[in-house]
């Protein structure tokens, strides 16, 4: 049967229809040198084929089923991975403004959603990739999972195991997707109905037997419901409230033991450390505009990745709740962004995050539109690769990701390699106009996280 798009997927596929909540997905890697480019085209190939969105596209389906991924007929390899010359000097700038322009440019959407650019000639000898996905490929984690189908742990070039076939293209019939998407929908009704029936008995049971304790779980449930989706008609900050669909890229790297300090001594963990880093930046930029600031409203993603999940695909869930950007003291902000994070994650919402983006696909788009602008920031954190490692013969220096700002002021990335915290700062120039002040003011927000590490 046709692979339909996940709800939450189609939710942010349908976003798009509004440049500005664009999910593209940036990511860069720093090498020594420049790569075997026979074994990188290979590594790539193989992930094609094992992962089968890789060379799909995304089709429309008959309302109400979402779009279905469909096989490109004639996938070209070459169309999504180049190789370049850098402009300029051939500095790490040169490579952000390039990552810069893929970053803002959609992707041709008779294709698969992906494009590699391999980059020679840095001023340094060096080489840089910029890989480009959309969300609905992968999130986080998955996109670590896929690195390590295209890193080695040596710099020999072993020869690899024959690559698996193609897959097959039957060419689509003229009544299939109308046909599937009935299949869908009658299927969706039937496990409506079905979960329906078995719940019943169990409600009816625990009403008569403990009806206190069957009402509050019902409520907290709804409640829990209600703080996933309640509507924000304004944003937390009163200085940042525009939004365009210019952006601008930087990069910051922080000690991992200096950040996984700091979050000890103040009995949080590391992404909560993290995130106390980014709010404090914030704060120090408003200061610096003369503006006082309280609660901001975050978006973050959670993970719902499983032992069982397959490599790659998009398995989050963006959580949205208020951290307290103006608290001034570093270790006092850890421990609130901490139990707030708990809380989140803990929100009897996340089994339903299918179900209630299905809901949410039903709503008006300039209404969901409304809401995501009115988000002050992301931020995330991904568990990347913690060994050295090579692509094609050459060895990683450095990776950075710069996740989509999806209609906040700007998104923060943290993507650790080995012993770094690489942070990707992708900013909303029509929100905040002056980068370098904001730049600026996140390296003092980290400064004072350092403070409790000594």
């Amino acid at each position: 049967m046709t692979a339909f798009m996940r709800n939450s997927d189609a939710f942010t596929w349908a976003m798009e229809s509004d440049p500005r909540l664009r999910s593209t997905v940036v990511s860069i890697v720093l090498l020594d040198r420049s790569p075997d480019w026979d074994a990188v085209r290979e590594r790539f190939d193989l992930v094609s084929r094992k992962l089968p969105m890789f060379r799909q596209r995304v089709v429309a389906s008959a309302p109400p089923a979402p779009p279905r991924w469909e096989y490109v007929r004639d996938f070209d390899l070459d169309y999504h991975i180049r190789r370049t010359a850098c402009s300029g000097a051939g500095t790490l700038d040169d490579v952000l403004e390039m990552a810069r322009l893929a970053e803002m440019q959609d992707f041709d959407r008779a294709r698969a959603l992906w494009e590699v650019t391999l980059i020679d000639g840095l001023d340094d000898d060096g080489a840089a990739m910029i890989c480009k996905f959309h969300h609905a490929l992968t999130d986080g984690i998955g996109g670590v999972q896929i690195a390590m189908n295209l890193f080695n742990l040596s710099e020999e070039l072993y020869e690899r195991e024959p690559l698996p076939p193609e897959p097959e293209v039957s060419r689509p019939s003229l009544l299939g997707g109308y046909r599937d998407a009935w299949r869908y929908d009658v299927g969706l009704l039937g496990n409506a109905l079905t979960g329906a029936v078995k719940a019943a008995p169990r409600l009816l049971y625990g009403s008569v037997r403990r009806p206190v304790a069957t009402v509050r779980s019902a409520t907290a449930i709804a409640a829990s419901v209600y703080r996933t989706v309640r509507p924000i008609t304004r944003t937390g900050s009163r200085l940042v409230t525009e939004r365009g669909m210019v952006r601008r890229l930087g990069v910051y790297d922080v000690p991992l033991s200096l950040l996984r300090d700091a979050a000890h001594r103040c009995d949080g963990a590391l992404n909560d450390a993290f995130v106390a880093g980014v709010a404090g930046g914030l704060r120090i930029y408003h200061e610096k505009h003369g503006v006082t600031v309280g609660d901001l409203h975050l978006t973050m993603p959670i993970s719902l990745r499983t032992a069982a999940d397959d490599m790659g695909g998009n398995r989050i869930t963006l959580m949205r709740f208020d951290v307290p950007v103006g608290e001034a003291d570093p270790a006092t902000r850890i421990r609130a962004i901490h139990e707030r994070t708990g809380a989140v994650r803990d929100e009897r919402s996340l089994p339903y995050t299918q179900l209630i983006a299905g809901a949410l696909n039903l709503m008006p788009r300039w209404y969901i539109g409304s809401v995501l602008r009115h988000v002050d920031f992301l931020a995330s954190d991904v568990p990347g690769v913690p060994v050295r490692v090579f692509l094609g013969g050459a060895a990683v220096r450095a990776q950075y990701a710069f996740g989509p700002t999806i209609g906040s002021s700007v998104n923060v990335t943290l993507l650790t390699y080995v012993d770094t915290c690489a942070l990707g700062i992708n900013v909303d120039t029509a929100a905040i106009p002056d980068y370098d002040v904001l730049y600026d003011s996140i390296v003092a927000g980290f400064d004072e996280l350092f403070s409790l590490a000594g």
